[in-house]
């Protein structure tokens, strides 16, 4: 299941994205189309400072900026935008297009000069858009957004060495667990099985654990962290596969060995089964991510989030997703452009957009702040994103999923060896990326 997909285009609590859009009534590259966001609430507490004046970049004289987002994100942006035009004097008039949209419509619209100024889409996305040149470095404001953002936010919006966005939030998963079942939430597999000797009952479908057995999304604490991984070089280089070395092998033994406590077929444990068997409580803990607070929550379900069990003694490493800013490369106005994308993905702004829609801040002092802090929820999946690393985005990404599934089925259900599972999956990818190259 190629879980990304899902994510970039659902963020449920934290990153809801909405159905739709509405097309460009005329983007700022070729001529004067902003004006000030109107109907914006007041700015808070949390987001009232800004950069120095003496470490921003100079804006064009009579510069406007046009800014896509999403339509559910609008209170939170249309904030922004007022207290940018207040700040420095530049309107600011955001439209509604959703994230997932914005890669697509930019490659038509900027060329023709009718883009936005500065876009916003999660990272998956970065490698065509890179490809395409629809989107200029973050340069001038480099040194800044990496000393202030989580490594692996970083990471995920650079491509091919150069930093391109402004991090904006982040995703991952974690352990959910039952409050009820569970009074003090385990920090490692081990426990989880000892756990399980006295919750488990196989008889009536009673689970210590479960969670998609069959999703490598999930699954890839199993590969990392005992020193798997997909592509070499921060996910940047397909010649160098990760996935069957001593490291991922090591791992995958575990995984295999948790059939133990969970003797069930990897397609028994779907995300509705799951999500049943955790509301009439015959399942303690499942991992899973922020898009499913919302339903739990609905389902009255007593429960809390804390980061994905140790694996061997070692902290689990996790996929992660990153959304951030970015500045159309065809911009009439760059600098204005590059100083909005700064001011909108400042700790400030991260944490008001947390208060507004929930969205997990990259920025590092925001994650410590106590209004992010006092969010036990939040800060569990923050928690887990500093040990995650960002999912590749390079095409070759998409040929990794069927062949890693299924090396974790046959892994599961048949009991197939580890390294062969492995092995037969690393050369289905290099088949596939052999016969893509010709």
């Amino acid at each position: 299941m190629k879980k990304w997909m899902v994510i970039s285009t659902i963020v449920s609590l934290f990153i809801v994205s909405a159905c739709g859009g509405n097309t460009n009534n005329g983007g700022n590259n070729g001529g004067n189309n902003g004006g000030a966001a109107t109907n914006a609430p007041a700015a808070t507490d949390a987001a009232s400072e800004a950069p120095a004046a003496s470490e921003d970049i100079t804006p064009e004289e009579g510069a406007t900026l046009v800014v896509w987002d999403s339509k559910n994100e609008r209170g939170f942006i249309d904030g922004i935008a007022k207290e940018f035009t207040e700040k420095y004097g530049i309107p600011v008039k955001v439209e509604d297009v959703e994230s997932p949209d914005q890669v697509g419509k930019l490659l038509t619209d900027g060329p023709a000069g009718i883009g936005a100024d500065v876009v916003t889409f999660p990272h998956d996305s970065l490698g065509k858009a890179v490809a395409a040149g629809i989107l200029l470095p973050n340069d001038f404001y480099a040194d800044t957004t990496k000393a202030d953002n989580a490594e692996a936010a970083v990471n995920a919006v650079t491509s091919g060495d150069v930093l391109y966005g402004y991090p904006r939030s982040v995703e991952t998963y974690g352990l959910f667990y039952n409050k009820d079942l569970v009074k003090t939430p385990p920090t490692s597999f081990e426990e989880i099985i000892e756990f399980s000797k006295t919750f488990n009952d196989a008889g009536s479908n009673k689970y210590a654990l479960m969670w998609e057995l069959g999703n490598f999304y999930f699954n890839y604490p199993f590969i990392a962290t005992t020193g798997g991984y997909v592509f070499g070089d921060n996910g940047t280089n397909p010649a160098d596969i990760g996935l069957n070395n001593d490291g991922a092998v090591e791992g995958v033994k575990v995984y295999q060995s948790l059939k133990n406590i969970l003797p069930i077929e990897s397609g028994d444990a779907t995300a509705d089964i799951i999500q049943g068997k955790f509301a009439d409580k015959s399942l303690a803990m499942t991992i899973t991510g922020p898009w499913k607070v919302g339903d739990f929550k609905n389902l009255g379900i007593n429960f809390g989030v804390v980061p994905v069990p140790t694996i061997g003694g070692k902290a689990a490493v996790s996929f992660s997703g990153v959304k951030a800013w970015y500045v159309n490369s065809f911009s009439k106005y760059p600098n204005a452009a590059r100083l909005f994308a700064h001011y909108v993905s400042s700790k400030e702004s991260q944490l008001k957009s947390f208060q507004y829609n929930g969205a997990i801040p990259a920025n590092k002092e925001a994650m410590e702040d106590p209004i992010f802090k006092a969010d036990e929820i939040s800060s569990g999946f923050a928690a887990q994103f500093v040990n995650s690393q960002a999912m590749p985005s390079i095409p070759e990404m998409g040929g990794v999923w069927d062949p890693i599934g299924a090396a974790f089925s046959d892994v599961w259900n048949a009991g197939k060896d580890p390294k062969a599972a492995l092995d037969n999956a690393v050369q289905q990818i290099k088949d596939a990326s052999q016969g893509a190259a010709q």
